[in-house]
């Protein structure tokens, strides 16, 4: 009878062990280059954010938590490893994103894109540079050319689109072979290539380390594009309290990179090596992109788009059902959980707003179109102006002190992406006042249009300053 009973008791104490010793498994796969998944991943990982959410009650009560995190140089290889199960959640862009739904698709498993991590509904963010002493100032010039881009990536979909819209055969009028970004740089400075297509944060990147100059910008194509976070759907059955955490984290995360942009761009910077000066361009405020995790229809056009396009590359031989591909329950539990109105944000197309003084006169700033910005080395904030002609003012007179300049921002009058000032081209208008623009191309449309006359960056400044 006492064997009997010890018996019983061991048995229960072994149950309870099992049950208190239980340990879910948390992989998430990020791509910290690819600086606009930073939500979804680096600064999670890096702010220790997961942990705040993971829930510890109810059936969760006594789980033990194993949080791995891998890193990316891009989706193709996080979706391998999604597909053969050493990840549960991954952070890409739209195009391998669709890709990751058909290979699950075809091992006879499914995935589920769960949010949006940032974006833009112009396009935005993928773009096609030259090196920097090539004469090529358009696409229109490209004809013939060769054009490296990473296959099946974001920026493969905006080159074949960019090379339609010019009415050529991607096959015939221009040459288009397969590079990887890292590759692509080196190939940049030995002037080995043309051009270079390429997403986030490269396009911007390579002009930054002035190598390169960015000629088309992903807003050209007016087609939406945007980096979010997908999961494995068994995995999130099983486990979608989870899942509501780690986009819970994802939405603090984006708080933190809206509330303090320069912050968290030195951080990504310390993590990746890419510039706190270009995360900026996507992070600061009247940026590249949005910061928005909101499941806009421009944003499911783009997953359907880019479906599209995998089946014109052959990659893909199937469709996927967008009403079951993207799935945002997970999402709109995460904003109630976290007090934040999804509908809202639903409804928000708006850019990061700008709210400052200007930093030459300090008055307000009131026309964001026409902002510009200095970032001074040794500096923890930006400064703002309300114009190109107060910002080239002000840059002279850092000159004079001695200051050395991170970089200088412009606002494109047409698009109203903020652009690299240095690399950008100008126009004045009927007024005789500056206007910022991409290519040499809009600000000549521009000056004609009212009379006024291009000027590059240095005649730009040297026309502010002389003005003054």
């Amino acid at each position: 009878m006492l064997l009997r009973a010890a018996f019983a008791g061991f048995v229960l104490t072994s149950l309870s062990l099992s049950v208190q010793a239980e340990t879910i498994r948390v992989a998430i796969g990020t791509q910290d280059t690819t600086i606009n998944c930073a939500a979804g991943g680096l600064l999670i990982r890096e702010l220790g954010l997961l942990d705040k959410y993971l829930p510890r009650d109810g059936k969760y009560k006594d789980v033990t938590y194993d949080v791995q995190w891998k890193n990316f140089t891009s989706g193709a290889p996080l979706t391998n490893e999604m597909v053969a199960g050493k990840l549960d959640l991954g952070a890409m862009a739209d195009f391998p994103g669709s890709f990751n739904g058909v290979a699950f698709e075809a091992a006879g498993k499914h995935s589920k894109f769960i949010s949006v991590l940032s974006g833009s509904i112009q396009g935005s963010g993928n773009g096609i540079v030259v090196p920097s002493a090539s004469k090529v100032q358009d696409i229109s010039e490209l004809k013939g050319k060769t054009i490296s881009v990473p296959f099946a990536s974001t920026s493969h979909g905006m080159l074949l689109r960019a090379v339609a819209a010019q009415g050529w055969d991607p096959l015939k009028d221009v040459n288009i072979i397969a590079q990887a970004p890292e590759v692509a740089g080196s190939a940049l400075q030995a002037n080995k290539i043309e051009a270079h297509a390429d997403f986030v944060p490269f396009a911007e990147l390579f002009p930054s380390r002035g190598f390169a100059r960015k000629i088309y910008d992903g807003s050209q194509s007016g087609a939406p594009t945007f980096h979010g976070a997908l999961v494995d759907e068994d995995y999130a059955k099983k486990y979608p309290e989870v899942v509501v955490a780690y986009l819970r984290a994802s939405i603090e995360a984006n708080q933190l990179l809206s509330a303090d942009p320069e912050k968290y761009s030195e951080l990504v910077e310390k993590v990746t090596g890419i510039e706190a000066q270009v995360n900026y361009l996507f992070y600061g405020p009247l940026g590249l992109q949005t910061r928005d995790l909101s499941w806009k229809p421009e944003y499911r056009q783009a997953v359907g788009t880019a479906i599209d396009t995998l089946k014109l590359l052959k990659k893909a031989d199937r469709g996927l059902n967008l009403d079951t591909f993207i799935d945002d329950q997970y999402l709109r539990a995460a904003y109630k959980a976290s007090g934040v109105d999804y509908s809202a944000q639903l409804a928000n197309y708006a850019q990061q707003p700008l709210q400052a003084n200007d930093a030459l006169t300090g008055k307000p700033i009131s026309d964001p179109r026409n902002v510009a910005q200095i970032w001074v080395r040794g500096e923890a904030k930006v400064r703002h102006y309300q114009s190109p002609e107060s910002a080239f003012s002000a840059l002279a007179q850092l000159k004079k002190d001695g200051k050395e300049i991170r970089a200088i921002y412009a606002q494109a009058n047409d698009s109203g992406i903020k652009l690299l000032a240095d690399q950008a081209w100008f126009a004045t208008d009927a007024k005789g006042q500056l206007k910022a623009f991409l290519l040499q191309g809009q600000a000549q449309t521009f000056a004609s249009a009212q009379g006024g006359k291009v000027l590059d960056f240095n005649s730009a400044s040297s026309q502010a300053v002389a003005s003054r």
